[in-house]
């Protein structure tokens, strides 16, 4: 009890090696002895660690001073302390990426904890005897998931222990640990893309190109309303799920099958993607619609407007939305009036344009085009920033205008007449509808301050025109 330094106050201390933490707790003794909380959430969380959801406990009781372990890291995280007795730990980076082969030690009393990633090794040497080395895990043992090991003797790292290596037992199984050279690194938690055949989903790809640790799917890969979905994968492998398939036929969610069909992929799917990403850990990025909105705003919408659906899309893209909220961690973004590769607005003026038609275009719904490439940049942005969670508008920046005004401006850019486009209201254009029609929000347009203050500019809405046109 002499060793423990007492009355601390509780803090965290950064490491060389991202993402690993010290912190001090404080312990609390007298006479009979001492008293801790060893893990709180709300406490440690206050503190910027992640709520890093444990599913288990372990205790390794150590009898001898001397005893060596490890160093062993594996796909999940840990919070390690002890409960009683002191060690010397040491810790090496064995992710992929710039900081593999990075050494950080101290020593751990009941007095001090240390949060250990995903893929750093841990290892430790008991100074004392008696020791019991205790450690919170997020995730199951599993065979089929990735380690790695890195020999306790590696010359490369040349961890200084206190007690030399020659003089204390190590089980065979750790001295057979490769050197550093040879070390399969442990790869990045994976990113899952849903939707990746749509316009959003291309431009993803594009973006994040085809490394081995993104995942791309189609409803038809991976269908997530179905029951198992829980158990088609090893969801504790994937750090992020980017939810760019939704039902998007606004009009034909208006007939009976399409009600179905959109509740079932907007939101009803969602649920399910909430529901795995808050048990798993994994930050979920939802993309919302301009259609939650009623479009009556006299100005721009907030993140934060109250939501009013006018039609069916509408209303399973607002549930969508609420299912998302209830993941721990997520990102909605939320769009309007999406341009990408295949069939679009844009493709369709420029091909009425050089085929001498003059189109009658809405000018009474206002707002900003947004497009693929510039909202794969923002989710990316977002996620590697490590933004605050929640929601966020991500649209063309500038000056809003019509379906009719973009029109004109797809004319003029490629070389035809503006004038040639005709304005008229949404009710005359769809005055001699024979199916069902959904109602449009007026008023489309999405504050942008939010994404702003990220560090995130969103580009003109012009400039992206022009640029999407000529490329």
């Amino acid at each position: 009890m002499s060793d423990i330094e007492f009355a601390k106050p509780l803090q965290r201390i950064e490491t060389p090696i991202p993402g690993l933490v010290v912190i001090e707790l404080p312990v609390h003794g007298d006479s009979r002895g001492w008293f801790k909380e060893n893990w709180q959430r709300e406490k440690m969380t206050a503190l910027g660690l992640d709520d890093f959801g444990p599913v288990q406990n372990n205790i390794s009781f150590n009898d001898a001073v001397g005893t060596t372990r490890g160093i062993h890291a594996e796909p999940w995280d840990k919070f390690i302390s002890v409960a009683t007795g002191r060690i010397f730990g040491a810790w090496v980076d064995l992710r992929e990426g710039p900081t593999f082969g990075t050494v950080f030690t101290t020593e751990i009393d009941p007095s001090r904890a240390i949060f250990v990633p995903r893929g750093v090794g841990n290892s430790y040497q008991t100074l004392t005897p008696d020791t019991a080395y205790a450690y919170l895990v997020n995730d199951h043992w599993s065979p089929d998931a990735e380690y790695a090991n890195l020999n306790l003797a590696d010359e490369t790292v040349a961890i200084k222990w206190p007690i030399p290596l020659s003089e204390v037992e190590i089980s065979d199984k750790d001295k057979a640990h490769p050197r550093l050279a040879d070390v399969s690194s442990i790869p990045p938690r994976k990113t899952l893309v849903l939707g990746a055949g749509g316009q959003l989903g291309l431009a993803l790809r594009a973006r994040l190109g085809d490394a081995a640790h993104i995942d791309y799917a189609t409803r038809a890969d991976l269908d997530v309303t179905a029951p198992d979905i829980a158990q088609t994968r090893r969801w504790r492998e994937y750090g992020t799920i980017i939810n760019a398939a939704a039902y998007t036929a606004v009009d034909a969610a208006e007939t009976a099958a399409g009600r179905t069909a959109a509740w079932q992929a907007n939101a009803v799917a969602v649920t399910a993607l909430a529901r795995i990403a808050h048990e798993n850990g994994i930050t979920l990025v939802h993309v919302s619609s301009d259609y939650v909105f009623d479009g009556t705003a006299a100005g721009a919408y907030a993140e934060d407007a109250a939501f009013a659906p006018l039609g069916v899309y509408g209303q399973s893209k607002a549930a969508g939305d609420l299912a998302a909220r209830t993941a721990s961690r997520h990102y909605i973004v939320r769009t309007s009036w999406v341009i990408g590769e295949g069939r679009n607005f844009v493709r369709t003026m420029a091909s009425l344009a050089e085929r001498g038609i003059d189109p009658s275009v809405v000018s009474d719904q206002i707002g900003r085009l947004s497009f693929t490439d510039d909202i794969a940049d923002a989710i990316v942005h977002l996620l590697e920033t490590h933004a605050a969670y929640g929601t966020y508008n991500v649209t063309s920046a500038g000056t809003e205008h019509s379906w009719a005004d973009i029109a004109r401006e797809v004319f003029r850019l490629t070389g035809n007449d503006p004038a040639r486009v005709n304005d008229v209201t949404t009710a005359t254009y769809f005055a001699n509808a024979t199916t069902p029609v959904s109602p449009r929000p007026l008023n489309s347009v999405l504050e942008l301050t939010k994404i702003t203050a990220t560090g995130f500019t969103p580009r003109d809405g012009g400039d992206a025109l022009a640029a999407y046109l000529g490329g």
